[in-house]
């Protein structure tokens, strides 16, 4: 994995100005050198300090012991917070079938929760530094164990599913989300309960399947909330750094992450309602997601390889490209399961390869010692995408005629997806050219 996104810095021998100081005349001697790719990297003409400083304390960050023990738990979390954002396509595929709501109505409902997470992403990192990263994901796994068992209550209630699962999980899913980077854990999560909750709902039905979720994100999520701890303590820094908006490069990679974030939950949404469309069985929908999900946690690990690879920057555009031309040529063309199947995969990698570039792509650009600052800032960009996302798919599908005319109505919604995708793309591409111009550098 790239070591760009290290969040927690110690202070080294004289503190951050010695650092600062002692890696400009680094610096400067080596654009000496080297002066191609001095010019290359635009960051570096202004010596900035935050990206000087963390480079040293990069690369002092230590491997193994507790930290092995972190990672699993912080996998457990992810295996929750992300994970149920995936799942949600399964309940929004049973609610219709009950006659609960619209697929409009309900991509709202699902929508809420990872739109609330990123809303209040700042404040949470500013909470996180008053109680610590282990309260604040306990509480946060307590909130989301209570809204999956509220919800168990109101589903048959559509002004109720507004606001349980969804204020309650989002509360909770932000207490974690921004607590830790792990992200492979919410991909299997998102597989393996994708099929586990259609199989809960053939069982016992929408409610326990809610019910059971939630007594398992508990008995599983606060012990492992527990064994939580920061490596060296939280440093205070600013909850906006507004000198960052003052530069293009971070103006742009804003847009893209907020315009790219739009489509990203219309596959694992829809694709269970796109199967029954095709005539297939409700466990046919459940494991393509499964598929999906699983795709999306190899993508988050691909992606730290990739980014060594290519660098941060050229694997973020990778991503976005590949996701639009999945929805644009490929999904319109799955009329059968074998293709859709190809579609869910590849769709996934790309998806889960987005969410695990980003933060890296942010670190390399701007500097560890601020990314915390500069992701919460980002994400807080996602809200839109998250919150209205989906929901245009689903209006557009109720436009042209809904799930009962047939794969064709799905086809506007496939295509707004794509092109939002492609727009993002190019953002990263002008970003991309405006670092290096030489097409084979590593950025």
């Amino acid at each position: 994995m790239s070591t760009t996104t290290a969040v927690q810095l110690e202070v080294l021998g004289g503190g951050y100005e010695e650092a600062a100081h002692s890696t400009r005349s680094s610096l400067r001697s080596t654009r000496n050198r080297h002066p191609d790719n001095a010019r290359s990297l635009q960051q570096d003409a202004s010596d900035d300090p935050a990206l000087e400083a963390s480079r040293i304390a990069d690369s002092t960050v230590p491997d193994g012991g507790y930290g092995w023990v972190i990672i699993l738990a912080c996998a457990v979390i992810g295996w929750w917070t992300i994970g149920l954002s995936y799942v949600w396509g399964v309940y929004q595929r049973a609610l219709i079938e009950k006659g609960v709501g619209s697929p409009l109505a309900l991509s709202f409902c699902g929508s809420l929760s990872p739109a609330l997470m990123a809303s209040i992403g700042m404040l949470v990192s500013r909470m996180m530094r008053s109680l610590g990263t282990r309260k604040l994901c306990f509480v946060g796994i307590a909130l989301m164990a209570i809204a999956e068992i509220g919800a168990s209550f109101v589903t048959d209630h559509l002004v109720g599913l507004f606001f349980l699962p969804g204020v309650p999980l989002g509360l909770g899913m932000s207490g974690c989300f921004m607590s830790f980077f792990i992200m492979a854990g919410g991909g299997f999560g998102g597989a393996i309960m994708s099929v586990a909750t259609n199989n809960m709902i053939e069982r016992y039905g929408v409610e326990w399947a809610f019910r059971i979720t939630g007594f398992l994100i508990a008995g599983t999520g606060l012990p492992a909330a527990w064994l939580i701890k920061e490596r060296t303590p939280i440093q205070a820094t600013g909850l906006i750094d507004w000198t960052l908006f003052k530069q293009v490069n971070f103006a742009l990679l804003f847009l893209a992450g907020g315009i790219g974030i739009f489509p990203l939950l219309v596959p694992p949404f829809f694709i269970p309602l796109y199967t029954q469309s095709m005539g297939l069985s409700t466990s046919t929908g459940a494991a393509l997601l499964a598929g999906f999900s699983c795709s999306s946690a190899v993508g988050r690990i691909l992606s730290g390889q990739l980014c060594d690879i290519l660098g941060p920057l050229n694997t973020l555009g990778a991503f976005f490209l590949g996701n639009s031309l999945t929805m644009i040529a490929l999904w319109p063309a799955s009329t059968t399961l074998a293709p859709l199947a190809v579609f869910a995969v590849l769709n996934g990698l790309m998806n889960g390869g987005f969410f695990s570039c980003m933060p890296t792509a942010v670190g390399n650009v701007f500097g560890s010692t601020r990314v915390s600052t500069a992701v919460g800032m980002i994400i807080v960009g996602w809200v839109a995408g998250y919150l209205f996302g989906s929901p245009i798919a689903g209006y557009l599908l109720e436009a042209y005629g809904g799930a009962d005319e047939g794969l064709h109505a799905y086809r506007p919604a496939m295509f707004y997806a794509g092109s939002v995708s492609l727009v993002a793309t190019a953002l990263v591409a002008i970003l991309r050219v405006r670092i290096s111009k030489k097409p084979l550098a590593k950025i």
